[in-house]
C-alpha cells in the first residue's frame, strides 16, 4: 500500500519515507512502552544517554507528526536530543518533526488504506484520535501519555470583555455564550467544530451546560451553533487573526472582525506574545462549570509496524519531553504540564485574572465523552449544510415485537418516539421526509411515500411539514402479516433521493428495520448493490443511513448495501438510541466525504 506525505503545516515538510521493518507484536510493543516509560527517567538524570561523538550513520529515525502550536516545542526538544547525542539503547536518536494540521492526519488515518510515513501522532486532543478509531477502518494508534495541556476559554478583546463584566464576573458555558450573542455588537467567532478540536469541545461544553440548566436548551444549542456557523474558521490561529485589531468603535463596527472567540489558554497566549503595537491583548473567561482541554496524546501510529529499536526510540522521546527542560520550554510557550501546578505567570500572561477559575489547577471537568462529542459533530454538520434527510421505516409485523425493558412498548412505538423527538433538533431550513414500507403496503409496491421530503417551514395552507410530519410519525402503524421488503424499497427511495438531489446540503436516506429482505418477488442483493453503485454519484452524494433495530436485523446485509452508497450501518438495541445513532452517522459519513481518496 501507498504512503501519504501531507504538507508541513509550518513550512517545509522534512520528513522521508523509507521501509519500515515489521517484526514485532503488540504484546511486545506494550511491554516495551511499559518498560520504557518505566526506565528513562532514571537514565535522563544520570546523563546516562548523553554523548560527545557523532553517530549521525547509526542513529534509529523516527518520523514525527506533530499539532502546528505544539511543533516548535517539540523540534527544539529534537534538535537538543541529536546535538547533545541523547541514546535509546546505546544508539542516538534521529527524531524528524513536522508540523501537521490535526483535522488532516485524522481523515488519511481513518481510511485505514495507506501506510503512513511517521511513527509518532501528537495532536492537539484526544478527539482526533478517538475520531479515527470511530470509523473502524482507521490505522490502529497506542497512546503512550500526554504531552501537554491547555483548557478551552472564551477570549475577548477589552472593551468587550468589560461589557461582559471580566474579571469579576462568571458565568457557565451557557450563560456566557449567550451573552456574548446576545448583542449585534459583539460578534462571537469559533474554529470550525468539524476541523477543531477547540471549537468541537467549546460547543459541546455548551450543549451540556444548556441541558444542565433546564429551558429550552435544544433550541439555545441549535442558535448557538446557528450563530456560530457564520464566523468560523479553519483552525484556532486563524479564528484569533478574526480578532478586531483596534480596541475601538471603530473596530467594533467592522462585519468582518470578531470581538470575541472560543481559543484555547495557549493558543491565547501566544496571541498576546505576538501582538504588535496598538494591538490590545486578550481577556479571558473561564467558564464555573468546568474547561473542557486539549491533552495533547502522544499516539505511536500502527505499532505492530515498527521495529523494537523504533519502539523504544519513540518512547524514550516521550520521556524527553517530560524532563525540565522540555517543561520549561512548554510552559515558556503557555502549555500546561501535566501533573503540576500552573504558574500564575502562565496564565496572566494568556489573559486570565481572579476570580475566573484556574489557579493552581486543572479546570477540566472530565474527558467529553466520544459519543457526545459525536453527537454534537452531527448536530454541526446539520446546522452548517442545513440537512436534507427521507426517513423509510419498517412497518412490517415484527415491528410490533414489544422492547425489553419498556413494558408493552413495541419496536414501533419506540421508533415513532424517538423520530418525533429527532424532529424538534431540526430547523425551518432542514428538508425532512418519510417513507413507510412492508409486503402488502401499497399493492404490489413494498412501499409508499407519506410525507415528500421539503422544508420544515415556513408554514402552507395547511400548516408547516414539521407539523404533518409530526402526525405520520404519530400514524405510522405496523402491517400485521407484512414482511420486510428491503430491496425493492431501497431501489425506490434511493432514486427518488438522485432525482430530488439539493445542492449544497446534506442530502442522505436513513432506513429503519427490524429485520432483512423478505420478499422473493424483489430484485436480489447482488442486483440492488450493483444498481446502487450505478446510480451513486460523487457529484450528487446520497450516503445511506442504515439502521438494524434489535437482535434479528441483519446488520452484515445493511451495511454492505450502504457501503454502496458511501454511506454506512449500525444497530441499536433499543430504537430510544435511533436520534444519538443518527448524528453519529452523519459525522461519519460526512468524514468519509471529506477523506482524501487513493
Amino acid at each position: 500500500m501507498g504512503r501519504h506525505s501531507l504538507p508541513d503545516a509550518g513550512g517545509a515538510d522534512d520528513s522521508r519515507s523509507r521501509p519500515r521493518v515489521r517484526r514485532r507484536t503488540v504484546a511486545v510493543a506494550s511491554a516495551l512502552v511499559l518498560a520504557i516509560v518505566a526506565g528513562t527517567g532514571l537514565a535522563a538524570r544520570t546523563d546516562l544517554f548523553s554523548f560527545a561523538d557523532s553517530c549521525a550513520e547509526t542513529a534509529v529515525r523516527i518520523d514525527l507528526a506533530a499539532s502546528p502550536d505544539i511543533a516548535p516545542v517539540v523540534r527544539e526538544a529534537a534538535d537538543r536530543a541529536r546535538d547533545e547525542g541523547v541514546r535509546s539503547d546505546g544508539q542516538c536518536m534521529d527524531v524528524r518533526v513536522v508540523a501537521r494540521h490535526n483535522h488532516e492526519v485524522a481523515e488519511l488515518l481513518s481510511t485505514g488504506s495507506n501506510s503512513p510515513d511517521y511513527e509518532v501522532w501528537l495532536p492537539d486532543s484526544t478527539v482526533w484520535a478517538d475520531r479515527v478509531q470511530t470509523t473502524g477502518d482507521g490505522v490502529p494508534l497506542t497512546p503512550a501519555g500526554n504531552v501537554a495541556s491547555s483548557p478551552v476559554t472564551l477570549a475577548a478583546v477589552p472593551s468587550a470583555a468589560a461589557g461582559l463584566g471580566w474579571p469579576a464576573r462568571t458565568y457557565t458555558w451557557a450563560g456566557l455564550t449567550a451573552a456574548a450573542t446576545s448583542s449585534e455588537r459583539l460578534r462571537l467567532g469559533s474554529g470550525d467544530p468539524a476541523l477543531s478540536a477547540t471549537g468541537l469541545l467549546a460547543l459541546t461544553s455548551v450543549a451540556r451546560s444548556a441541558q444542565r440548566s433546564g429551558g429550552a436548551s435544544d433550541t439555545t444549542v441549535a442558535a448557538t451553533a446557528k450563530a456560530l456557523s457564520q464566523r468560523v474558521s479553519d483552525t484556532d490561529t486563524a479564528a484569533a487573526a478574526t480578532l478586531a485589531r483596534a480596541d475601538s468603535g471603530e473596530a467594533a463596527g467592522d462585519p468582518d472582525r470578531n470581538q470575541a472567540v472560543f481559543l484555547s489558554e495557549q493558543a491565547a497566549h501566544a496571541y498576546n506574545r505576538g501582538t504588535g503595537e496598538g494591538i490590545p491583548d486578550l481577556r479571558l473567561f473561564y467558564p464555573s462549570d468546568g474547561a473542557p482541554a486539549l491533552d495533547y496524546p502522544y499516539e505511536l501510529v500502527d505499532d505492530t509496524t515498527l521495529s523494537t529499536d523504533e519502539s523504544r526510540a519513540a518512547t524514550r522521546f516521550m520521556a524527553l519531553l517530560a524532563e525540565p527542560s522540555s517543561r520549561r520550554s512548554l510552559t515558556g510557550a503557555g502549555f500546561r504540564a501535566p501533573d503540576q501546578e500552573v504558574p500564575e505567570s502562565l496564565v496572566r500572561a494568556a489573559g486570565g485574572r481572579e476570580p475566573q477559575p484556574f489557579t493552581g489547577r486543572d479546570d477540566a471537568p472530565g474527558t467529553l465523552p466520544p459519543d457526545v462529542l459525536q453527537q454534537t459533530l452531527g448536530m454541526w454538520t446539520i446546522t452548517v449544510q442545513s440537512a436534507r434527510l427521507t426517513t423509510v421505516v419498517d412497518v412490517s409485523g415484527s415491528m410490533q415485537t414489544p422492547v425489553p425493558g419498556r413494558g408493552m412498548q413495541s419496536r414501533l412505538d419506540v421508533t415513532r418516539r424517538t423520530l418525533q423527538q429527532a424532529l424538534t433538533g431540526f430547523t425551518p431550513e432542514d428538508e425532512i421526509g418519510l417513507w413507510e414500507f412492508a409486503t402488502g403496503l401499497d399493492g404490489t409496491r413494498d412501499y409508499r411515500e407519506l410525507v415528500p421530503t421539503g422544508p420544515l417551514g415556513p408554514a402552507g395552507p395547511k400548516g408547516t411539514r414539521r407539523d404533518r410530519l409530526t402526525r405520520a410519525f404519530e400514524d405510522l402503524s405496523a402491517v400485521p402479516n407484512g414482511a420486510t421488503g428491503l430491496y425493492d424499497t431501497t431501489l425506490a427511495v434511493y432514486r427518488k433521493a438522485q432525482d430530488t438531489y439539493v445542492k449544497d446540503k446534506f442530502n442522505a436516506l436513513v432506513v429503519l428495520t427490524d429485520g432483512s429482505n423478505q420478499d422473493r418477488f424483489s430484485i436480489t442483493r447482488s442486483a440492488l448493490i450493483a444498481e446502487l453503485k450505478t446510480l451513486s454519484d460523487p457529484a450528487t452524494p446520497v450516503p445511506l443511513i442504515a439502521i438494524a433495530i434489535g437482535p434479528d436485523a441483519d446488520l452484515d446485509e445493511l451495511v454492505e448495501i450502504a457501503e454502496a452508497t458511501g454511506g454506512t450501518g449500525y444497530q441499536v438495541s433499543d430504537p430510544a438510541e435511533i436520534e444519538a445513532v443518527i448524528l453519529k452517522a452523519i459525522m461519519a459519513v460526512g468524514q468519509k466525504a471529506r477523506a482524501p481518496q487513493e
